[in-house]
This record gives C-alpha cells, sequence and structure tokens, in this order.
C-alpha cells in the first residue's frame, strides 16, 4: 500500500478584514495591466468572492501573501483571508511560486472547448478573456486534411512483404534442429515464420510484424 507523507497545515483560520486594514507585500512582484484589472472587477461583480485572500500574521497585521489585485479591486469591503503561520522567509517563499506553480499546468484542448461553450459572461472585459482562449484552441483533427495535405510531397510505401511464403512441417524434433542448421539460423517454439536468409536490420524497420516473430525466433 502506498504511504503518502502527512503534510502539516499553516492556516490559522479564516478571518474577515476590511480590505484597507490588509498590509500589501513590498515584495510582491506581479503587476497589474489595466486588462486584468477589468477582468478581475468582472468576474467578482457576477460571481462574488468564492476564493479567500493570503496572509501572513505580523506584529503591524496582516501582510498580503496572495490577493493584491482583489484586494486593490475592493478597497472597502470586508474580504475573506486565509491567515497563515509562516515566517517571512516562507512567505517569500509561496510569493515566489503560487503563480508559477499555477502556469505550469498543461490543458486539455477538448474539454475546455467544451467548457467554454456552457460559459455566457455578462461582462466585456472577461468575455475577451474567454475569447482569447477560445482563440487558442487548436483542433486535434482537422476536416480540411485534403486542402492541408497540397503541395506536401509524395510518399510511396514499398511492397515489404515476402516473395513466397510456404509452410514448413517437421516429423519430429531431430528434423526441427536439422532445419535450423540448414538455414543457419535459431527459433523458439513460440516462432509463427522466419525470414530467409534473416532480415537486416533496416529490412525490420519495414517489416515490424514479422520483424518481431523473427527476433522472438532468434
Amino acid at each position: 500500500m502506498t504511504q503518502y507523507k502527512t503534510i502539516k497545515s499553516r492556516i490559522k483560520e479564516l478571518r474577515y478584514v476590511n480590505s484597507s486594514e490588509l498590509i500589501h507585500n513590498k515584495k510582491n512582484w506581479r503587476m497589474h495591466p489595466i486588462a486584468q484589472r477589468e477582468t478581475m472587477m468582472g468576474v467578482l461583480d457576477s460571481i462574488g468572492y468564492a476564493d479567500a485572500l493570503i496572509a501572513r500574521e505580523t506584529p503591524d497585521g496582516l501582510v498580503l501573501v496572495d490577493g493584491h489585485l482583489r484586494a486593490e479591486t475592493t478597497p472597502d469591503q470586508e474580504v475573506p483571508v486565509l491567515v497563515l503561520d509562516i515566517t517571512e522567509k516562507e512567505s517569500d517563499m509561496l510569493l515566489a511560486t503560487l503563480d508559477p506553480i499555477a502556469e505550469m499546468a498543461g490543458r486539455d484542448e477538448l474539454k475546455l472547448k467544451d467548457l467554454l461553450e456552457d460559459i455566457e459572461a455578462g461582462n466585456e472585459a472577461v468575455q475577451d478573456l474567454l475569447s482569447s482562449l477560445a482563440g487558442d484552441f487548436e483542433p486535434l483533427v482537422k476536416d480540411d486534411w485534403e486542402e492541408e495535405w497540397e503541395g506536401m510531397p509524395e510518399f510511396v510505401q514499398d511492397d515489404a512483404g515476402p516473395y513466397r511464403s510456404v509452410n514448413v512441417h517437421f516429423r519430429n524434433e531431430e528434423d526441427i534442429q536439422a532445419f535450423k542448421t540448414l538455414i543457419g539460423q535459431d527459433f523458439t517454439d513460440k516462432a509463427k515464420s522466419v525470414w530467409h536468409p534473416a532480415l537486416r536490420d533496416d529490412e525490420r524497420n519495414d517489416n515490424k510484424a514479422d520483424a518481431y516473430l523473427d527476433e522472438e525466433s532468434l
């Protein structure tokens, strides 16, 4: 059974605090352009607060670790804050890694496409964001493959099959060993076929199925 390490919780409490009382972190390296601010306001106006800000408890008050833009967007409102029991160095680690870790996630394009089709944004800035995500979508299989193929070089697949095949029957084990000596090849009881002469390495790539059988017989 897989054993998982128990991760400690550094969350002291969920506290509702007026945004104006939160201390902005001087080390915050994120910059928030107008388009991002408008989009954040659009989501907050449409849905409300659905995620908490993160702050560190200090003698001077709560210093933000994450959520600076939300605090600035609603400056005179009580907001949910996860209060952490962490050191300044630990706060620096979170400040440096929270957003970059999220940005490391990949995308399932088909699921994203289905998700976007079900969302109706009532805000222009939010709609612009959703449209930009939809614009990034590239279908895995294009219907107009013939148009895409136009101008591509010709590809000719040579016939890599055998010139002729015959079934060889053996009366006993001695006859099998004699046949192996005759063709200069060895094969196991699982072999279904054998090439004569034996396939070269470059020929094996063109005869993958038979190459497998031949490899099994060596």
